[in-house]
């Protein structure tokens, strides 16, 4: 089975969110905020066995730029100055496929946070 091919990308600075198409006729509108905390890059992954906690603060983060990488990837910068995550064809197929679940869980991990810190 090979990997759906991107057909269009579109990053939408009113709606935040990126208009992705693909070649098996699927089509997501991943917001920026879930782009931004699933960020692939070391910053958002840790370096070790232990993850760092989800980054804060992104409901509102735009995209400032993105440039294609290889023909495999896209580097997206976003305008808190992060821009090191490189978004595989693959990342952001599964992004789209399961952004309501990733952003549930990520806001329930937030809400968990701020309850823990507030004891």
């Amino acid at each position: 089975m090979s990997t759906p091919w991107p057909t269009d990308l579109t990053f939408d600075s009113k709606a935040k969110a990126l208009h992705i198409s693909f070649d098996d006729g699927a089509h997501f509108d991943i917001p920026f905020e879930l782009l931004r905390i699933e960020s692939p890059s070391a910053e958002n992954k840790g370096h070790g066995p232990n993850p760092p906690p989800p980054p804060t603060g992104k409901a509102n983060v735009g995209v400032v730029r993105a440039d294609a990488v290889g023909r495999y990837a896209v580097r997206i910068s976003f305008d808190d100055g992060h821009d090191t995550g490189l978004y595989s064809w693959d990342l952001l197929y599964d992004l789209g496929r399961t952004k309501d679940e990733r952003l549930k869980v990520y806001r329930e991990t937030l809400r968990l946070r701020a309850l823990r810190d507030e004891a």
